[in-house]
């Protein structure tokens, strides 16, 4: 596995395959990160194990060549996040990638009402996919559509919310650490807990900073491995 102790790339062969962990930056896509690591890697196949957002930053695992066939392994693991819902705004994509509406914040709003709303999210709960997302329906992309001013019909799903911690609150900000299931958007989150709150709310900032046992801190950040792996001969 490639992080950043990996000192020696001579060894690396990403052909037969190398699983590696980013640390996305934040405003590029996850395509971008692939599409970067195929031409440094010089390799036809390589996959990402879980989107993530442009805005958003942190762990990202690739797999090369045949390791691509292992990608299902590290999609299935539970995911953390650290991040913050900004209160009192609202937008189509749930974060601040889209034009924003204000909203007014309850005069009563205090840290009692905002932790009782988060104990709604704990366990099993139902969740819409946003349009404003990669997932495919009838053939083509959610945010095509949605770039489009079109909205259809999505069938809400259960994802599970293992921790929800908020880690500062200091209104219209919630600082928070989530650890959850596959398949869960924390934009919808964010929107969801600003509605139960009566206010509005968006996902301003979010780093995805472990998947499964694997840590941000172990990750590699993409300069580095584009400067590292272009210098290895063919």
């Amino acid at each position: 596995m490639i992080t950043k102790s990996t000192n020696d790339f001579k060894s690396l062969d990403f052909t037969t395959g190398e699983v590696i962990l980013i640390d996305k930056p934040p405003y590029w896509s996850s395509y971008k990160v692939v599409h970067k690591v195929k031409n440094a890697a010089r390799s036809k196949k390589v996959g990402h194990a879980g989107t993530l957002d442009p805005m958003a930053t942190g762990l990202l695992i690739l797999c090369t060549g045949k390791k691509t066939k292992e990608i299902y392994k590290y999609q299935a693991l539970r995911k953390t996040y650290t991040g913050i819902i900004t209160l009192g705004k609202s937008s189509p994509s749930m974060d601040m990638e889209t034009e924003i509406s204000e909203h007014e914040i309850p005069a009563d709003l205090d840290e009692k009402i905002i932790f009782s709303v988060r104990d709604l999210f704990l366990g099993e709960i139902e969740q819409t996919p946003p349009m404003y997302s990669a997932l495919k329906v009838n053939g083509q992309r959610l945010y095509q559509l949605a770039r489009k001013d079109k909205t259809i019909e999505r069938i809400p799903r259960l994802v599970t919310i293992e921790e929800f911690k908020l880690t500062k609150v200091e209104i219209p900000e919630i600082h928070f650490e989530i650890t959850c299931s596959k398949g869960t958007y924390i934009r919808v989150i964010a929107n969801d807990f600003g509605d139960k709150l009566g206010c509005g709310g968006i996902l301003s900032s979010l780093r995805r900073t472990k998947i499964g046992d694997f840590n941000v801190n172990e990750a590699i950040k993409i300069e580095e491995f584009i400067s590292r792996a272009e210098v290895v001969p063919e």
